[in-house]
């Protein structure tokens, strides 16, 4: 089967992507139920890889079942939580039952999540495991081992175009791509200044994809919980007061949302869409961003 997130990028036709996160546990209709809301809509759904260091199952595991859905998956892979023996591993796994996407991420650090007991495993970092990927796809493991049967994966990573300071991001930005990605998720933007900042040294490799971060708010109370709790997010104090200020703020950040992605659209190559806890809304989301086509 076509890979339709590379073809669609590689031809420059604006993709939408968005995340399905596993359960903490083996039942999948949640899963299901967040598919079955976006397959037409979404060109590819990232399955995350217990996301903020919280346990759920896995993302291999997942991307394989939305797969056997008939959508195409991002098999999301993080260095946190295995060795560099594993993650080879998982990857022959994932590329064994075609799923083709991936995104490799360093982590969040452990003591973000729910086992904070648990003991990190850091073997390499995202720049090394695209490195491992781009050898796998010649056909051969990180020891220099023939493989019997190569993987076709197409490889992202992420960036954060909104990090203080910004240049070593640039330089980590860099070095994944000469290890060998192919397209980036950015975390979510809020401040088009700063991705503008970005963009200007992202202009020197614009055979890069990059796929923008689109976060919807719910409310002003979340998005000053996230400035305090999560790494790399800067939401900023116009858009707490817009949410704060709003009748109805679900309604306003699904506005403010789609005000963003028109403003990106021009500079990049898709968006991808989170909207945690309001994961229903993302179809109004949707509704109102292609207004302005």
């Amino acid at each position: 089967m076509p890979n339709k997130l590379k073809e669609n990028l590689e031809n420059n036709i604006f993709v939408y992507t968005s995340e399905v996160s596993p359960e903490r546990g083996a039942d999948l209709s949640k899963m299901k139920a967040a598919f079955d809301l976006l397959k037409n809509r979404v060109t590819a759904f990232n399955i995350t890889d217990n996301q903020g260091a919280n346990m759920k199952m896995s993302s291999l595991a997942g991307a394989i079942y939305i797969k056997q859905l008939g959508g195409e998956p991002i098999f999301q892979q993080t260095c946190r939580d295995r060795n560099r023996m594993a993650l080879e591993s998982d990857l022959l796994g994932a590329a064994a039952f075609g799923v083709r996407n991936i995104l490799t991420l360093t982590g969040d650090y452990i003591s973000f999540g729910d086992h904070k007991h648990a003991k990190a495993v850091y073997d390499i970092d995202s720049v090394n495991l695209i490195e491992i990927i781009k050898g796998l796809n010649s056909g051969f493991d990180m020891n220099g081992n023939k493989l019997n049967g190569a993987t076709d994966f197409y490889i992202g990573a992420a960036v954060n175009p909104e990090s203080v300071p910004l240049e070593p991001q640039l330089i980590k930005f860099e070095k994944k791509i000469k290890a060998g990605c192919d397209f980036f998720q950015t975390q979510a933007i809020f401040d088009i200044d700063k991705f503008g900042r970005f963009y200007d040294f992202y202009k020197n490799y614009k055979d890069i994809k990059i796929i923008a971060g689109i976060y919807i708010l719910k409310s002003g109370k979340t998005a000053r919980f996230m400035n305090k709790s999560i790494p790399g997010i800067y939401i900023t104090e116009h858009v707490i007061n817009e949410l704060e200020n709003a009748a109805n703020p679900v309604k306003k950040g699904i506005e403010i949302a789609a005000s963003i992605a028109k403003e990106l659209k021009p500079l990049v190559h898709g968006i991808h869409i989170m909207a945690f806890g309001i994961e229903d809304k993302i179809t109004y989301f949707l509704d109102e961003f292609e207004k302005f086509k």
